[in-house]
């Protein structure tokens, strides 16, 4: 079938491959990228066990769609990365959610909208409009437990 082949030459652009054959495409494609933070929170007008202070691993499910570039990337996983890191991670990670999100019951359900707001603002600002071609938050899937998530949906965003 397929054997194993050492590379033995690296193509080189101009020389094997031309710059105008970077872009395979012209669709629109989803990438992916998940996080995870730790946060302790504990909700109102409940009565179970999350009415108490108590913490969470928290993953987060980033999904963004858009149009590849002349080299035929759509947006950097590292730029998803950065956005994450500086504009959202922060309020986050380590922190007692009640006192850094805005005034809300901290269910996943409020939590994931949040963060789908932030990441859609993020992608939405000048500059990153015009370097990310057509880049819109297409879901944010929000992990409390393994098992157990909200999720919040542009269609669902934009339409109610």
């Amino acid at each position: 079938m397929y054997g194993f082949k050492i590379v033995d030459k690296l193509q080189k652009i101009d020389e094997d491959i031309k710059k105008e054959q970077l872009k395979y495409h012209s669709k629109r494609v989803l990438v992916s990228k998940e996080f995870t933070f730790d946060a302790a929170h504990h909700l109102h007008c409940y009565e179970g066990k999350c009415k108490n202070l108590h913490g969470h691993t928290y993953r987060v499910v980033l999904g963004i769609s858009g149009f590849v570039d002349h080299r035929g990337l759509m947006i950097d996983f590292g730029d998803i990365k950065d956005i994450w890191k500086n504009e959202i991670e922060i309020f986050l990670d380590h922190r007692y959610l009640n006192d850094t999100l805005p005034p809300m019951n901290t269910t996943a359900e409020n939590i994931v909208v949040w963060i789908y707001e932030k990441m859609d603002e993020a992608l939405k600002r000048e500059d990153r409009q015009n370097q990310y071609l057509g880049a819109r938050v297409e879901f944010v899937r929000l992990f409390e437990t393994p098992t157990s998530y909200a999720e919040a949906k542009r269609e669902w965003m934009e339409s109610e």
